[in-house]
């Protein structure tokens, strides 16, 4: 080929692949663009974890949700990571990685067995605050807690079923999980409201593995073991729920007396309909705005005080939630 045709191909190569980038950039921008944005880089002041006990429990939704908003109004990225199901060791195999990974703060519930304890101070060492929330662990490392107080939660319980109910009462107790500790307390408190009372019995306790249907099994197999059971308490959010599927299918004559545990949509519904007598409110919103604040104390300030309770109170039909 003589070199005047190759100039002219080159040429005309050239002119082909100036007009196709010419015609991607201009395409490109008319698909990928949108008029007035920017890219813009955030910046967090900290990364602090909240290590959640169920990713698919409202109850859990609730702190979260609140903890966000707040962590958000404070230039703070909040990571909440947990289970799907309630699992303690998952739970403490994220919490030792989060340790590793060298985060600013954890926010958790209190988890009973020395391998948590160890976590604690292992998090303390590398400068990272734990603070436990809706279960607490006072003999750890932890720098504070923040959540109600579950034994006067419990308390509560066994008072309300003592101005509400009259004659012999044979108790059934549904628990979340009988190795949590705030469901312990729970259970301590209400026990020890009625100690002393002869008129109230607890006959059994069941676990719900924190879960309706499990609470509804829970009530159903008490019921059938104990016809005595004239009360039921549930000390977890989805009892109360499961606690009305329960006595609703074994159709029982007399429904027993029913005491749920916090405020759930579900459980307000219930309560409001007169299929639930009462319910023992706490305020997981609160758990997690208080949480993140408390957080930045403890960063910025290297202390704070070691117990932050959040409010609890007794909910009957008509009393709204406040």
């Amino acid at each position: 080929m003589n070199r005047g045709k190759r100039a002219v191909l080159y040429a005309g190569g050239g002119l082909a692949f100036g007009l196709c980038f010419l015609l991607m950039l201009y395409y490109g921008k008319e698909t990928f663009y949108v008029e007035g944005t920017k890219t813009v880089s955030t910046v967090y002041d900290y990364h602090v974890v909240l290590l959640v006990e169920e990713t698919g429990n409202e109850y859990w939704r609730m702190v979260e949700k609140h903890a966000q908003q707040t962590a958000e109004e404070h230039d703070i990225y909040l990571e909440s990571i947990g289970p799907e199901k309630a699992d303690r060791s998952e739970m403490l195999r994220t919490m030792d990685q989060m340790i590793a990974a060298e985060v600013d703060g954890i926010l958790t519930q209190g988890l009973p067995g020395p391998r948590f304890r160890n976590l604690v101070e292992k998090a303390e060492e590398k400068g990272i605050p734990v603070l436990t929330v809706d279960s607490d662990r006072p003999d750890s490392e932890r720098s504070a807690y923040i959540g109600t107080d579950n034994v006067e939660a419990g308390r509560l319980a066994g008072e309300e079923l003592l101005r509400a109910t009259e004659g012999e009462q044979h108790v059934g107790i549904i628990t979340g999980n009988l190795e949590s500790l705030n469901q312990k307390e729970r259970i301590r408190g209400f026990e020890e409201a009625v100690a002393g009372r002869d008129r109230v019995e607890v006959v059994a306790v069941r676990e719900s593995n924190i879960s309706e249907v499990g609470a509804a099994e829970a009530a159903y197999t008490m019921i059938k073991q104990h016809s005595d059971i004239n009360a039921l308490f549930g000390t977890s959010a989805l009892d109360g729920i499961g606690m009305v599927q329960g006595v609703e299918d074994i159709k029982v004559e007399g429904r027993p007396y029913m005491l749920a545990f916090d405020i759930l949509p579900e459980t307000m519904k219930l309560l409001e309909e007169g299929r639930l007598d009462a319910t023992i409110a706490q305020y997981p919103e609160r758990m997690g705005e208080k949480g993140i604040e408390i957080m930045i104390e403890v960063l910025e300030e290297g202390y704070t005080d070691p117990v932050h309770h959040t409010k609890t109170k007794v909910i009957r039909r008509g009393d709204g939630t406040s």
